[in-house]
């Protein structure tokens, strides 16, 4: 059984990722918008192409805090 100081630090810690997820959330649906309304004849470009990487890499980042959050929520529940 997990004492009431480890829950709390888990806790804390749940709300620090909770807080970057958001922060995450709103920088991919930025980057999203961002590559989404480029002007088709820019696509392709290195420019496009980086943003394409971004928007995909912030999307893979926000998955991961997200998995790390359920788990740990589990752990307090």
């Amino acid at each position: 059984m997990m004492n009431l100081k480890r829950r709390k630090r888990i806790q804390d810690t749940l709300n620090i990722l909770t807080e970057q997820r958001d922060l995450l959330e709103i920088l991919k649906d930025e980057e999203q918008e961002y590559v989404d309304n480029v002007p088709e004849n820019l696509q392709g470009t290195e420019r496009y192409e980086t943003a394409e990487e971004a928007a995909s890499g912030l999307d893979e980042a926000y998955d991961l805090v997200n998995d790390a959050i359920e788990k740990l929520e589990g752990l307090v529940d």
